[in-house]
């Protein structure tokens, strides 16, 4: 039997078939305004040389960390296949990063290089540049900051381009990915190219994800941090090794353009983007018309084309949902648009891979079932998932004990709750650290609860607290749905909602008070990752005492001041 370790091919080398063998293929695709500036295998493969030459020349070694800030672009790409081909181990950081998180994790890293790119913004940012560190900067992008720290594109491109087809060794460290830090401070996880080939160069999990299924045909659409394990592997990885095209979004204004404009056939997102591409047909199709007319056979059809082609996605044979648990409700409303969409369940720490659904069935309520050579089992004192598979990162950057902690005999602790059914199929059940006790001695699992809420077009985030009083408290955001919709009935809405959530809980966890958040959570206040997963820490404290009057409160249903 052959071994998933054998024949395998690393990313650069996959990237260098391309480059032999279909030089002017459009392998990257930047937005311009109202053009696309396209970039072929070729041209990013010598753009790549140019910089590995131009770093050596700095006196950056083979083996040296070299971090990476910036917004999905394509020179994001570019420098990234630069930094494989020249033997670096990549250092991707958001780009949201405050000036002090980007020193920390430059120092945490060793990073010796930054190569620095499209951002919002740079004047504050760069205050975290740390002393010595060499700088290089991506050409300037219309739109976004000005950055003058550091080695030029242009002059970095005056380089005579690398020679040859380096190729690392396949045990050799990769990436350091630094998490979006939901609870405590940001962990380097280490991944060799190992890890990275046995996800993307493995024709199993190919043909389950359904990556082979296009082939160079294969249409990505970059959107997503793609210092985050989920968008490298999903897209980036998966661009290097069908051959296929890469898109960018320029910016939020444009997105939906550049998406029609791309249609995908393979896409990837996080819950709360299916949810606002929900709320965009919702407003303006009320869903009872959307209902009526999905009734009608031939106009049924008419209308799935046209929904699906005006949000971008008629073309797309593989949808992708994951970084955090989709509602069941949203799968089964895009399945009547004829459009699966596909949960995949990983983290960090396993390259992002652990379970996906089935292209063939839908198990409603779990994230499906383990990928092949994946392992999984729930902790029968804890009820935590603990997971086993050979792409396991090798550990947290200079974190020994951290990494013996979450390690333990070759299983990863996830730190999620979960079950396994007879069928194999996982069910997440919430966070073990999530689950908080009220002063009646009980403990509640906000997610079960937060659940509830996913039907609701009117609210487009939600968070249950409720540590140190008797009964939880719903702090929820609306959607634009919501905030163009008339106060009083919104307010009678929530009311009626807390009537029928609560006859589906158990005593001890039903909600007292919903509050309306005065201004949406973002990753710009810190109530968000960069994943757009909810940092519940972080509205603990930002709420504070708050909550706890609110819950005395006589009404129902609270407006933030």
């Amino acid at each position: 039997m052959t071994s998933i370790h054998e024949n395998l091919e690393t990313i650069p080398g996959l990237f260098y078939n391309w480059e032999k063998t279909t030089p002017n293929k459009v392998f990257l695709r930047q937005p311009i305004g109202d053009t696309w500036k396209t970039y072929t295998f070729k041209e990013v493969g010598e753009q790549a040389r140019r910089l590995v030459s131009a770093m050596r020349g700095m006196g950056l070694a083979k083996g040296d960390h070299v971090a990476l800030i910036s917004k999905n672009c394509a020179h994001w790409i570019i420098s990234d296949i630069a930094l494989m081909m020249g033997g670096y181990v990549s250092v991707p950081l958001y780009a949201s990063l405050a000036a002090d998180q980007l020193a920390l994790v430059l120092e945490k890293s060793d990073a010796k290089g930054v190569i620095v790119g499209k951002l919002d913004e740079w004047e504050k940012k760069s205050k975290g540049l740390i002393d010595g560190i060499k700088v290089m900067r991506f050409p300037q992008y219309k739109g976004a900051a000005t950055v003058t720290q550091g080695t030029a594109w242009e002059d970095l491109m005056k380089n005579e381009p690398m020679e040859g087809y380096p190729e690392p060794e396949i045990d050799s460290l990769w990436t350091i990915l630094f998490t979006s830090g939901t609870t405590g401070t940001p962990k380097g996880v280490m991944h060799t190219y190992k890890n990275a080939a046995l996800l993307n160069n493995n024709e199993k999990i190919n043909n389950i994800m359904g990556t082979l299924a296009s082939g160079q045909n294969t249409r990505l659409f970059s959107f997503l941090p793609l210092n985050h394990i989920a968008e490298r592997a999903a897209v980036e990885m998966s661009g290097i090794s069908s051959g296929g095209t890469i898109s960018f979004a320029d910016t939020l204004d444009t997105f939906a353009k550049n998406l029609a404009e791309t249609r995908p056939t393979f896409f990837f997102a996080v819950p709360r983007i299916w949810t606002k591409f929900q709320l965009g047909v919702l407003s303006k199709m009320p869903q009872k018309k959307l209902d009526m007319l999905l009734k009608i056979p031939i106009v049924s059809g008419i209308i799935k084309k046209k929904l699906l082609k005006a949000l971008g996605l008629d073309a797309a044979t593989t949808c992708l949902t994951g970084a955090s648990i989709t509602p069941e409700s949203l799968k089964q409303w895009y399945r009547k648009l004829g459009l699966n969409l596909r949960e995949v369940y990983g983290m960090t720490e396993n390259a992002g891979g652990f379970t996906m659904m089935p292209a063939n069935q839908h198990k409603p309520n779990t994230v499906g079932k383990p990928l092949p050579n994946a392992e999984g089992r729930i902790d029968p004192d804890t009820g935590e998932i603990l997971m086993k598979m050979p792409w396991m990162m090798t550990g947290y950057y200079k974190e020994p004990e951290l990494t013996a902690d979450n390690l333990v005999d070759g299983w990863l602790h996830t730190g999620d709750k979960g079950k396994i059914d007879d069928e194999g199929f996982l069910k997440i059940v919430g966070r073990v650290k999530d689950a908080f006790k009220t002063t009646k001695g009980k403990f509640i699992v906000p997610t079960i609860i937060e659940d509830h809420f996913s039907d609701n077009n009117l609210i487009e985030q939600v968070c249950v607290a409720g540590l140190g009083i008797p009964q939880p408290v719903a702090l929820v955001c609306l959607s634009e749905i919501g905030m163009k919709e008339d106060k009083t009935k919104v307010t009678e809405n929530l009311q009626s909602e807390i009537g029928r959530i609560n006859k589906q809980l158990h005593n001890h966890e039903r909600i007292s008070t919903i509050v309306v958040a005065s201004e949406p959570w973002s990753p710009e206040n810190q109530l968000l990752t960069p994943t757009l997963k909810i940092r519940r820490g972080a509205i603990n404290e930002t709420y504070g005492e708050k909550i706890g009057n609110w819950h005395e409160a006589k009404d129902k249903v609270i407006w933030e001041a």
